[in-house]
């Protein structure tokens, strides 16, 4: 299968191990995905419509026309094979946000993103099941501010297809910390969403140099035969 987005004669590839893919070993990872930055109606949303802004028309388009039917495609093929699940949600305890760390604390107030809140709550449509595993964070990447990695090792997923928001923030920086800790990881390229497009493609491009693979939904269905 050709890798999207790369020069075929880049030296990089030459270094790249081609790693086998197990369904049982495998995991779709939902980063982020919620009402807070995730929707259009929610705070971000609302904030950038208040102030007459177009900055994240793209973000929201991409979101509602590709992100969300994606997603909710491959947790279809997921739930009903018995296959990994794993919610990322990004907010603080306190409302305050006194356990975030500093860089976080005045998105998480100023989005009113914090644990009970509706601004935390996943977006309609991709809704965990009960009993669905959920991890939340207070960082950027995971892996920082959760026990992700011991979840992770002791469910017996190494194989892991990375979604949600923001691209090159917060699942970039997840994807990167997986792969660094022996993941196999992939990025679904339109499975994910930021605020421009040249900061999403630029982030595809480079995650699969060396990091992981990216591929679309189409292929993570027909390679997990879902």
């Amino acid at each position: 299968m050709a890798t999207a987005g790369i020069d075929n004669v880049d030296y990089i590839r030459a270094f790249m191990t081609e790693r086998p893919v197990v369904f049982e070993r495998s995991a779709l990872v939902i980063v982020d995905m919620q009402n807070a930055s995730g929707s259009r109606t929610g705070a971000l949303g609302r904030r950038m419509k208040a102030e007459g802004s177009t900055s994240t028309d793209y973000r929201f388009d991409r979101i509602e026309k590709l992100v969300v039917p994606n997603i909710r495609r491959m947790l279809d093929g997921f739930r009903a094979k018995g296959g990994g699940i794993v919610y990322v949600t990004l907010g603080a305890q306190r409302q305050d946000a006194a356990d975030a760390p500093p860089h976080m604390r005045k998105m998480f107030q100023e989005t009113n993103n914090w644990i009970g809140s509706e601004e935390h709550k996943v977006v309609a449509g991709l809704e965990p099941l009960p009993g669905e595993l959920i991890v939340r964070k207070t960082s950027i990447g995971a892996f920082a501010s959760t026990g992700l990695d011991h979840l992770l090792r002791s469910m017996g997923w190494d194989n892991l297809y990375m979604t949600g928001v923001s691209t090159n923030m917060c699942v970039e920086t997840t994807a990167r910390e997986a792969a660094d800790r022996g993941y196999h990881v992939t990025m679904v390229e339109d499975g994910c969403a930021t605020t421009r497009k040249e900061l999403h493609e630029s982030t595809m491009q480079n995650f699969q140099r060396l990091f992981g693979r990216v591929r679309s939904t189409d292929d993570v269905v027909a390679e997990l035969s879902l």
